[in-house]
């Protein structure tokens, strides 16, 4: 459900996929979208579904390691190359480390879009607007698969 600067939805790991459209119609207009959920709430599988949406032919795997993957795909409104950096902060203690790495050089790119896992160990660095996306599972017990999304837009 949209209202205004917030999206709210539920989905399955089954079904993620269903979620992209609506997802990406909110989502697009942002260069960046922070993620945030606990360990295993499915961060990189939800990356990895909207990747897929969009068309990228690379492969997407967790940059946990490297910190920063790069990926492209075809932008459907303009027909240009677009680039994906797919960010992940888990193992950075902080703002310095943040840029060390060259994390802020990709945040700072215009015509990039930054998918950013662990958001919340350096938020400072994310230029606004962005939109803050949380996974939760709500009930890991009974549903483990279902997955409740919130997204709000951070000015």
């Amino acid at each position: 459900m949209i209202t205004g600067s917030t999206l709210q939805s539920s989905y399955t790991l089954s079904d993620i996929g269903n979620e992209m459209h609506q997802f990406w119609q909110f989502a697009h207009q942002y260069r960046v979208l922070a993620f945030n959920g606990e360990m295993g709430a499915g961060k990189t599988t939800f990356i990895h579904a909207l990747c897929n949406y969009l068309g990228v032919k690379d492969a997407v795997t967790s940059p946990t390691y490297a910190l920063i993957n790069e990926y492209h795909f075809t932008d459907n409104l303009s027909g240009a190359d677009r680039t994906i950096y797919h960010i992940d902060l888990y193992r950075l203690k902080g703002r310095a480390e943040a840029i060390e790495a060259g994390i802020e050089d990709c945040l700072l790119q215009k015509n990039a879009y930054c998918f950013v896992e662990w958001a919340e160990k350096a938020p400072e660095l994310l230029p606004k607007p962005y939109l803050l996306i949380n996974i939760e599972t709500p009930d890991p017990i009974d549903a483990p698969e279902t997955r409740k999304l919130l997204c709000k837009v951070i000015s």
